[in-house]
């Protein structure tokens, strides 16, 4: 990380990377993603969960690649040429996250971020940590411990 980007994350402010999957808007924590990449297809894992689109080769390490709109009972994606793949470090394993789009890298305050409604099923409650609101969309952010499956995957 640069030391601009030290600079702006602090224990008040954090950077994100917002993203959509269909026409709904989430969002990561930049410390956990390593890269985005362009869509590239991906090597069936047998036996996989059906949120797992595959295995993929990044610079000789091989890690899973997951559905993320499925994943979160969204309903499968259909990779499209400007779909991404969010590559993530997470507990010490690497993974893809496949979405539609990302949007912007953004700096928020972490105080802005508030509690996932209680309408919300407790499967939703554990994915999404949160939302913040900017201007008239509603961002959800993601809980990348709780998204990962609790099994083990092949993983970097």
């Amino acid at each position: 990380m640069s030391d601009q980007t030290t600079e702006e994350q602090t224990e008040d402010r954090i950077e994100i990377v917002s993203f959509t999957i269909g026409e709904q808007a989430f969002c990561l924590n930049i410390g956990h993603v390593l890269e985005i990449r362009g869509w590239t297809s991906t090597t069936t894992l047998p036996h996989a969960p059906e949120y797992v689109v595959g295995m993929m080769n990044l610079r000789g390490a091989v890690l899973p690649v997951m559905d993320l709109s499925l994943r979160l009972g969204l309903g499968k994606t259909v990779p499209e040429s400007r779909s991404v793949i969010i590559i993530a470090h997470i507990d010490k394993k690497s993974v893809g996250f496949l979405v539609d789009a990302v949007s912007n890298i953004l700096t928020v305050n972490q105080a802005d971020m508030q509690p996932t409604p209680e309408v919300s099923s407790a499967r939703t409650a554990a994915f999404i940590r949160g939302v913040y609101t900017m201007d008239d969309t509603i961002v959800r952010a993601i809980d990348v411990h709780q998204i990962m499956p609790q099994d083990n995957l092949v993983a970097a």
